[in-house]
């Protein structure tokens, strides 16, 4: 069983191993209600595997020799509609800017959590015993050995098919004001830690692969300088931080708040952030591609950020969209 803490304590040895410079992995859930820090040499790899990076406590698997099987079952149009309704509510009345609506599809796949983590190939992967598995492109926050902090929100996602694809996702005025509002998000959350906050690269575009081809997704790059004394405050930098801009939204708050009324129910670790200490650097991950064992089965959690010029048919299938398996397939795989 892994222990969980309250946020108090979570905070204490994470400021108390990074003075030491003891290695440590921390998870910690959206709400902040659970989080998980190990020191590195206790991480019990019979029910938590982790990697990001490169760093990780496991050996390649053998290859997937099975069909993978994975089919969406969406939740009711109307159910979203209501939800996206009160967002938008919500954004007309001043409230917010923008808000990050999720919720899980239910699927039916012959793959295990195991198994999925194991076949992924993003960047940051989680898996936790017979709770989720976690496969996420998006960084949140990386530290380097001289206190540089860097943050790299994602925003905008498009089918890598589509002809321009590439210009299609830069150009929409509706990813632009979203892109727009969450690096200025991710700009004001960084100055409230680290000193000489600046945009550092804006908008690059990204490839992933997915059972249902390529997506393309665009990222920025926002940078600051941590005083000297920081590594006895990794804690506290993690937590004032949290929750990840990317995924809730602006001004965060409020938009929090929002979130909670429109989903109706807790994220849990989706949506949180993980991450390891190595004694000099540290890096993490938001965990979004996530997905969930629950009592009445698997689910795939995802979302998308809405504005004021969101289309909810548009929002609802980007949704849809998102939750996908974490690597090629053979032509012949059975996917819907």
């Amino acid at each position: 069983m892994i222990e969980t803490l309250n946020r108090e304590e979570a905070i204490r040895r994470m400021n108390c191993w990074g003075e030491q410079g003891e290695p440590f992995l921390f998870i910690i859930d959206f709400e902040m209600d659970r989080p998980i820090v190990l020191r590195l040499s206790r991480v019990p790899a019979r029910a938590l595997l982790y990697g990001l990076n490169g760093r990780r406590n496991f050996q390649d698997a053998p290859p997937l020799r099975k069909e993978a099987f994975f089919e969406k079952h969406p939740m009711p149009s109307l159910r979203y509609h209501a939800a996206f309704q009160l967002v938008m509510d919500n954004l007309k009345a001043g409230n917010s800017y923008l808000v990050n609506l999720a919720f899980p599809t239910p699927i039916s796949t012959n793959l295990a959590l195991k198994e999925a983590f194991f076949a992924s190939r993003a960047p940051y992967r989680l898996w936790l015993k017979g709770q989720f598995a976690c496969f996420s492109p998006e960084s949140f926050v990386t530290i380097n050995e001289s206190g540089q902090i860097a943050s790299f929100p994602m925003k905008g996602t498009i089918d890598a098919a589509l002809p321009d694809a590439a210009g299609q996702l830069l150009n929409n005025p509706k990813e632009k004001a979203e892109h727009a509002t969450i690096v200025d998000l991710i700009r004001n959350d960084l100055s409230m830690v680290a000193e000489n906050v600046r945009v550092k690269r804006y908008r690059y575009i990204e490839e992933i692969e997915t059972h249902q081809g390529g997506l393309l997704q665009s990222s920025s790059e926002v940078a600051g300088q941590l005083d000297g004394g920081y590594r006895a405050r990794l804690g506290d930098i993690i937590f004032r931080l949290l929750p990840a801009g990317s995924i809730s939204g602006a001004p965060k708050r409020k938009t929090v708040e929002i979130i909670q009324a429109a989903e109706g129910q807790e994220r849990g670790y989706y949506t949180g952030v993980f991450g390891l200490f190595d004694g000099r650097r540290l890096d993490s991950g938001v965990m979004i591609r996530f997905i969930e064992q629950t009592p009445d089965g698997m689910v795939f959690k995802s979302g998308g950020g809405i504005t004021a010029s969101s289309a909810e048919e548009d929002e609802y299938r980007e949704m849809l969209r998102k939750a996908y398996l974490p690597f090629a397939q053979t032509p012949e795989a059975v996917t819907r």
